[in-house]
């Protein structure tokens, strides 16, 4: 079978390419011995809780959120690896066949651990080759045999030349250099969507810009769909055009990626901002708490327990802390392309953002004292207490 059997109409540019419609995905937790013989059963964990997402053709979308948000769930539902509950996936606009491996075809995955994602005893060919055999390519578009397309896609993840990596094992390289062979995998089978789940978290600052700098490239030369998971609102803010928010299991805020991250609507977003050091230092409040139990969700807004705006008392003011406390909300569009989870932004609509903005100032932390510049020397023939002689040298 040759690569370009498998093609079909491109999409034009902007349409929506990949659509997750009220995805749900519940884990069980597990009992102990009598308790399965009585017919107990364990508490459900929501990891994924309602998400409706779209993604357009070209674009690069990051779906941002701490740990145990629900993220990389999420893409490993989107990549048909982890089982759903509830819920539609659609490719193209239509529902996912059961049989996946024609969609697995133009949707690949870049895994979070290059280490763990490679064989330890295949070589590099083998395990860019092994793509093409379980999808039975052995033929490019233009009659290119294994061996060319194998070597033009290690050239397209930047490792060059290539014929000088077929042999190696991935032992051997570094982890740059895995990390560009995962890439290399998911490219070579021409796909159109790469779910990319933290491609950069596991690799050094200065390899971090190479990675990056590859995937826009790749998104330019190949019109590239990109879908990156992320902690990091920095990177977000490097290569996403827009970026999703998640907490606990839902997106609570989407859209432009300039708009969300500089005005954002949704308190738990600036908290997310709030400790990025690049944005504005560390003299700002931190979000206090544990993220909630997701086998105890809480009612109403599912953030209420730990948002500024209901704690500083400002919800009370407005008379929305009991729409807060036990009114579950979806996401509104406040601004054009811009939408959030919040009744705060609900409310005040555009100028949701300063309000959000205000509440740092209400409950920032007060400023560390400087140490007095005027200390009282010690008398003649009296010793310096200990710790506080100076260095030599200074002023």
């Amino acid at each position: 079978m040759s690569a370009s059997a498998a093609e079909g109409t491109r999409l034009p540019k902007g349409a929506t390419i990949l659509e997750v419609e009220d995805l749900h995905v519940t884990f069980q937790g597990r009992v102990g011995l009598i308790a399965g013989l009585r017919g107990d059963k364990g508490t459900q964990s929501r990891a994924v809780d309602g998400v409706d997402l779209q993604v357009r053709k070209g674009e690069v979308l990051a779906i941002a959120g701490e740990s145990g948000c629900g993220k990389t769930t999420t893409a490993r539902a989107i990549m048909g690896l982890q089982a759903v509950n509830a819920g539609t996936i659609k490719y193209e606009g239509k529902p996912l066949p059961r049989n996946l491996k024609p969609y697995l075809r133009k949707v690949q995955m870049v895994f979070q651990d290059p280490t763990g994602t490679l064989n330890p005893r295949q070589t590099i060919y083998e395990i860019i080759a092994e793509g093409l055999r379980i999808h039975g390519i052995d033929r490019g578009p233009n009659d290119e045999p294994e061996e060319q397309l194998v070597s033009r896609a290690l050239s397209r993840a930047g490792l060059r030349p290539p014929e000088r990596f077929f042999l190696r094992y991935p032992h051997e390289l570094s982890g740059g250099q895995r990390q560009r062979v995962v890439i290399a995998g998911a490219l070579v089978l021409e796909p159109e969507v790469i779910v990319a789940d933290e491609p950069v978290s596991n690799l050094d600052a200065s390899v971090r810009g190479e990675i990056l700098q590859l995937l826009m490239k790749l998104r330019e030369d190949l019109d590239l769909t990109i879908v990156i998971v992320t902690h990091d609102l920095g990177l977000a803010w490097t290569v996403a055009d827009r970026v999703a928010v998640m907490y606990l299991g839902r997106i609570v805020e989407i859209g432009p990626a300039e708009e969300v991250l500089l005005r954002p609507l949704h308190p738990y977003t600036k908290a997310l901002l709030d400790v990025v050091p690049e944005a504005g230092g560390l003299d700002r409040p931190i979000l206090s708490g544990e993220p909630p139990d997701p086998t105890k969700i809480p009612p109403g807004c599912r953030f209420h327990p730990r948002c500024p705006v209901v704690v500083s008392g400002i919800a009370a003011e407005l008379g929305i802390e009991a729409a807060c406390k036990g009114e579950d909300l979806a996401l509104v569009e406040i601004n054009p392309g811009h939408l959030s989870a919040c009744h705060a932004s609900r409310h005040l609509g555009a100028e949701a953002h300063a309000t959000i903005a205000a509440v740092d100032a209400a409950i920032a932390p007060p400023p560390i004292a400087d140490a007095p510049s005027d200390a009282a020397e010690p008398a003649p023939g009296e010793p310096e207490e200990p710790g506080e002689s100076e260095e030599p040298g200074a002023d």
